[in-house]
């Protein structure tokens, strides 16, 4: 009983932010929701990290990045059969409360593996160019600006999309930080007592 007041609690969130769309806004939710169209961020940051991290602590926070991508994909998937809760798009209660969906797809909801991912992402490449450079220098906070604020937008467009709910999204934003930062201090500790 518990439970099920929570998940319609969430259904109502997720349907009053869902609401907030407009013809302008639904090509920007789309985009942040798009994995292919960020590739080039992706080599970006693996360029970026090489340069100013050098090859060999670039390659360890590289390693970290991918480290949590795979366990962040991982354990959403895991979670997801477990809890097997179905996505507002195919949801009968969420498409006649008025859903807006930008997309369609099966597969369950709980958690976010989008948010997980950005958030993870953000995390250990922040803390890996944090703690790998000798200097702080300014540029390190306009990286962390945009890479939190990129995993943001990614996150909430997971609901304006239709895809998940409200507490799908904050899950994976803790899970991926909480990964992020994991695998992320895992590589300081390789950097400074081996490199």
């Amino acid at each position: 009983m518990f439970w099920q007041s929570v998940h319609q609690f969430d259904q109502q969130l997720t349907l009053t932010i869902n609401s907030w769309y407009s013809a302008f806004t639904d090509p920007v939710w789309a985009f942040f929701s798009d994995k292919i169209v960020w590739i080039p961020m992706y080599v970006a940051i693996v360029a970026l990290l090489i340069w100013k991290l050098g090859w060999r602590k670039g390659l360890v926070v590289i390693a970290a990045a991918g480290l949590t991508f795979g366990f962040c994909d991982q354990f959403s998937n895991l979670i997801k059969y477990a809890v097997g809760r179905i996505r507002p798009v195919n949801d009968e209660f969420m498409i006649a409360s008025g859903l807006h969906i930008l997309e369609r797809g099966g597969g369950y909801s709980f958690f976010s593996a989008h948010a997980a991912n950005a958030f993870g992402l953000a995390c250990s490449t922040f803390i890996g160019l944090k703690y790998g450079s000798d200097k702080k220098p300014a540029w390190l906070k306009a990286y962390g600006g945009w890479m939190f604020f990129w995993a943001f937008m990614v996150a909430v467009s997971r609901i304006f999309v239709g895809k998940h709910y409200l507490g799908d999204v904050l899950v994976g934003i803790v899970v991926g930080c909480a990964a992020g930062l994991a695998f992320g201090y895992l590589a300081q500790r390789v950097i400074i007592k081996h490199l």
